[in-house]
């Protein structure tokens, strides 16, 4: 975002920083670059959320922040507030994640522990702000600017009477740090200043544009689908939900759209979906939900194939950005003696099944995040 940023236009820099999975080859001058952490951020993510705010408030009256905002951002970009520290940060979102908390929920929480989140970001510049987002929120609200990234640039609708809550969930509090709570409490009573509010005095000089999303994403993999020959169609709806049933259900979605097709066919799809961890073993939503498929993937009929892939190249705390499986996908299992697909997801193990069996998919980081998506070829 930051090359294409500055390739295509002939605004003078003076200033910034971007933050990434690994060390970029080559960053723009006058950018410094910084290596963060995700899904959990890491203290790089500290540095980065700092050095951020730091810009922010070099900005002058006269001049623009300009935010390149995409997924993943809660994680890379992080400065604990309070006297919360990065290491109870880490716990508390490897805890809401475990717990299959979802993403709005889980960006509820990051906000109101944070220095940068939820608008404070904003608040720290006088100057002009324009935000250029790529999207990978796909619910309650599609594309939502104040869950894109926790909404470091927005105003912010939600509370710490409602973060409080979510952590104090049963299963969740007793994982929950003591200073991770009192500060929400505090938060609650009134003691902590709440994030930008929804009438901030920010609006006559902030511009916010979703320049990227899953639905781009979509477009593009279609327009591939064409060019090898397949009649291809998109679900518009998004994917959503525990992975292990969006993929039982996933071939039935994918077998309504395909009869509105002829020849060799190509349903493509986006979103993303949750996991509930429960078992001790490796996986991902993405390869939760190809594994999930096989036990349907049969009504497709003989030569399907399914893949679900983060766009990120990312899947969960793998090297691998999803799966892919076929309708010999159980067959070639039996033969290496493996157990049933059912006993891999209740240990959440499906890294290790298809790491046996074959399907991983691996790009290593792609950069951009538009969430999930997934690809069926059926003849």
């Amino acid at each position: 975002m930051v090359q294409g940023f500055v390739a295509s236009t002939d605004l003078p820099i003076q200033g910034g920083i971007a933050v990434g999975l690994e060390t970029a080859s080559v960053v723009p001058s006058p950018v410094v670059w910084y290596t963060g952490g995700h899904p959990v951020p890491r203290r790089g993510s500290v540095e980065a959320g700092l050095a951020a705010l730091r810009c922010a408030g070099e900005v002058s009256s006269s001049g623009c922040l300009v935010v390149l905002l995409s997924g993943g951002a809660s994680a890379l970009m992080a400065a604990p507030g309070g006297e919360v520290t990065l290491r109870e940060k880490i716990d508390v979102t490897r805890v809401l994640l475990g717990a299959g908390v979802p993403i709005h929920e889980l960006n509820c929480v990051r906000k109101h522990l944070s220095a940068v989140k939820g608008g404070r970001l904003a608040l720290a510049t006088v100057g002009r702000i324009l935000t250029l987002a790529i999207s990978d929120v796909v619910s309650p609200v599609e594309d939502d600017p104040s869950v894109i990234g926790s909404g470091p640039t927005v105003s912010d609708g939600s509370t710490f009477a409602e973060a409080l809550a979510i952590v104090d969930r049963p299963g969740i509090r007793e994982c929950i740090p003591s200073r991770v709570r009192a500060l929400l409490a505090r938060g609650r009573d009134g003691l902590e200043s709440e994030t930008m509010p929804t009438k901030s005095i920010l609006s006559d000089r902030a511009m916010y544009r979703v320049i990227g999303s899953r639905r781009e994403a979509m477009a593009g993999a279609l327009v591939a689908a064409r060019k090898l020959g397949y009649a291809a169609i998109s679900i518009s709806r998004a994917i959503t939900g525990e992975a292990r049933v969006a993929g039982i259900s996933h071939p039935e979605r994918v077998m309504v759209a395909a009869q509105k097709l002829t020849g060799p066919r190509c349903v493509v799809s986006s979103g993303e979906t949750t996991v509930t961890v429960s078992g001790d073993g490796r996986g991902g939503r993405n390869q939760e939900l190809a594994l999930a498929a096989l036990s349907e993937l049969g009504r497709l009929g003989p030569g399907t194939v399914l893949a679900s892939v983060g766009t990120d190249g990312v899947d969960g705390p793998t090297d691998a950005a999803g799966a892919v499986v076929d309708s010999n996908t159980v067959s070639r299992a039996r033969a290496l003696g493996l157990a049933s697909p059912d006993s891999y997801l209740s240990d959440n193990n499906a890294y290790a099944y298809f790491d046996r069996v074959g399907g991983l998919v691996r790009t290593g980081p792609t950069g951009t995040n538009v969430g999930d998506l997934q690809v069926v070829l059926t003849r």
